[in-house]
């Protein structure tokens, strides 16, 4: 299990891979000046389109989800869950763009997909659903993040897996800090359907 801390730098690495900066790029947009300024999916989606949004929520995800399959591999749970870990504080934490990325929503999506995908295709179904009737990203990812600790108790996963997963949606909560406090304010920007 001590070789599992050899591989946290290689997927916190993946972590730092600019999605959404890539993307925007290809558009000719700075996403960090565009939007709320997040280098994230939702940001991409409100400035270029849903298309493009969805795309960067993929790549995002992909960075997660290929941490937990190399986990996997060599782990198990235990070792797939700290590599899922460690590419979410890439991408919140990117040393290779001075330590300024996104919220972590997309990239623990797709880690927690791999890891567990009966809960995260029923916290997708209330992604969408909160978007639709709010169109408010971050109030759907704070849904989200709130409710991943709550469905694997449901589903009985064992208790270290459920104290990290809340470990996951604090950091998660504390990213969209600033988004918290415009929805109380009612001034946060909201998704647009293009």
């Amino acid at each position: 299990m001590a070789a599992v801390f050899v591989m946290i730098p290689f997927a916190y690495l993946l972590g730092t891979f600019p999605s959404a900066l890539l993307v925007a790029r290809t558009r000719g947009i700075d996403i960090t000046t565009s939007g709320s300024g997040n280098p994230g999916a939702s940001n991409v989606s409100r400035v270029l389109g849903r298309k493009l949004g969805i795309l960067v929520f993929v790549l995002d995800g992909l960075k997660g989800a290929l941490s937990v399959a190399a986990g996997f591999i060599a782990f198990e749970y235990a070792g797939a869950l700290a590599l899922a870990c460690a590419a979410v504080v890439g991408h919140v934490f990117p040393i290779t763009r001075k330590f300024k990325g996104g919220k972590g929503v997309a990239t623990a999506g797709g880690s927690m997909l791999a890891l567990y995908p009966i809960v995260s295709v029923v916290l997708l179904a209330i992604w969408l659903t909160t978007v639709k009737l709010t169109k408010k990203a971050s109030l759907a990812s704070l849904a989200i993040t709130i409710g991943l600790p709550i469905g694997l108790l449901i589903v009985g996963r064992p208790a270290a897996e459920v104290l990290t997963t809340v470990g996951l949606a604090a950091f998660v909560i504390w990213r969209h800090w600033p988004n918290l406090k415009r929805l109380v304010k009612g001034d946060e920007l909201s998704m647009k359907s293009r």
